[in-house]
């Protein structure tokens, strides 16, 4: 009977995963201290759940864009994170209206074509909402 106790627990605890454990962290300010404040809460989640049981986003528009350009104060941040599966992402809305192309923003980032609809489907799907 403990056994089956033991292996239901087990069971329990590992189908809790990233599908549980969902935030999306908005940046919209031009301020490298907010972005690394927004980067350090990742790292932070990943750290105290497991890099594997967290799916993060990150969106970022109106100002906040500019730290995703490709001569960002934070670009070696914002790589590092993408390289630990935190998933960047760019307006493009607030891009057309900077006239911002692909080509000028940082590498590994990804786009959805407004941030604030990004921000409001994942809160409609579960996901925790941080706005450091």
């Amino acid at each position: 009977m403990k056994t089956i106790f033991a292996a239901l627990a087990f069971t329990l605890a590992t189908a809790v995963g990233a599908a549980d454990n969902r935030v999306v962290i908005q940046v919209s300010d031009n301020d490298s201290g907010k972005w690394h404040l927004a980067l350090n809460n990742a790292q932070n989640l990943q750290a105290a759940l497991g890099k594997g049981n967290v799916d993060i986003e990150v969106v970022a528009y109106g100002p906040g864009i500019a730290m995703l350009k490709a001569d960002s104060l934070v670009g070696n941040r914002i790589e590092d994170a993408g390289k630990d599966g935190v998933r960047v992402i760019a307006c493009e809305n607030t891009m057309k209206n900077q006239k911002l192309v692909k080509d000028d923003m940082l590498r590994g980032i990804a786009y959805a074509p407004a941030g604030v609809v990004q921000i409001m489907e994942r809160q409609k799907q579960g996901w925790s909402y941080i706005r450091p």
